[in-house]
């Protein structure tokens, strides 16, 4: 087992510069796990480093690989590893790099958790986003029973799943979303349902937590919140980065209820949460679409193109 297929691109640029190429198997380090990848998720992160709107981040080093969570099962474990044994159904996330989008990966055992018994791994996939809502929610924000919690791009990969928490942890959830995707948003628990077409700022209420996936317009969404209110965003405007960070860290001083933004790393811990949320029912996938690996490009262009229900879910076994 020397090479493995791999999503690849060798520029910035649109989707049609990714393509399935061999790269060698990654050798194991001390302390590491060999996965074999059976699916990955498609991340707007993803997207902005492929088209070279994170370069200074991301750097002009040739090869570069996308994809940040898996499912899939072990493959080979390393003799300092204890606890986990080839065959064993694991998901998780890459520590801040990519490169799940491919057959194998070796990551440790802190950045995987066993995965749900109760989910095919292909649609497993499309979850361990759901740390960054449980973070979100649970951590950042202290979201209590009761609470009215508002969530932006609530049909989202990250949205969706936060609606469910929402309402697994007793709060009244608003969804704002695409029209079409209103009754995907109910079916997930939300008390109400609501377009961005129809609905802006002005025509809600209050909300004691707002959880953001958009990054835009944060000023009138901060003005919603209740006395005591909190707000997290897991996104930036793009397009005015310095701004949207700019106002985000403003927020800590000046004016009513504190933005505050964060980027998940989850370890292991937080992915066994997520694991137990989704063998108990509370938290379900939602998958809009499952491409095979040689379709990582159209996966790519369908998210940009928006609308998007749950996660474009990339197969590659």
């Amino acid at each position: 087992m020397n090479d493995m297929r791999a999503a690849l691109y060798d520029s910035y640029g649109p989707p049609e510069v990714l393509y399935v190429g061999k790269v060698p198997v990654p050798a194991l380090q001390q302390g590491e796990v060999l996965v074999r990848v059976h699916a990955a998720s498609v991340n707007g992160g993803e997207l902005y480093g492929r088209a070279g709107r994170l370069r200074l981040l991301t750097g002009r080093t040739f090869p570069k690989r996308t994809g940040i969570d898996f499912a899939g099962e072990v493959a080979e474990v390393d003799p300092a590893v204890t606890g986990l044994r080839p065959g064993a159904r694991v998901w998780g996330v890459l520590p801040r790099t990519f490169g799940s989008a491919a057959e194998y990966i070796a990551v440790r055992p802190r950045n995987l958790a066993y995965a749900p018994e109760n989910l095919g791994l292909v649609e497993a996939a499309s979850l361990p986003v759901g740390t960054t809502a449980i973070t979100a929610l649970r951590a950042k924000a202290g979201l209590k029973a009761g609470e009215r919690l508002l969530v932006r791009g609530a049909a989202g990969g990250v949205g969706s799943i936060a609606v469910q928490l929402g309402k697994a942890l007793g709060a009244h959830v608003t969804g704002l979303a695409g029209t079409k995707n209103l009754d995907l948003v109910r079916e997930l628990g939300a008390d109400e349902a609501h377009s961005y077409a129809t609905t802006g700022p002005s025509d809600l209420g209050r909300f004691d937590v707002i959880m953001d996936t958009v990054g835009t317009g944060l000023r009138s969404f901060r003005g919603l919140l209740a006395p005591g209110g909190r707000m997290v965003s897991i996104s930036f405007d793009i397009d005015h980065i310095a701004a949207s960070l700019g106002y985000m860290l403003a927020s800590t001083a000046h004016g009513r209820g504190r933005v505050r933004f964060f980027s998940g790393n989850p370890t292991h811990d937080l992915l066994a949460e997520l694991t137990r949320y989704a063998e108990s029912g509370a938290v379900r996938p939602v998958v809009d679409t499952v491409h095979p690996l040689s379709g990582i490009a159209a996966a790519h262009r369908a998210l940009e193109a928006g609308g998007v229900r749950g996660k474009h879910v990339i197969q590659v076994v």
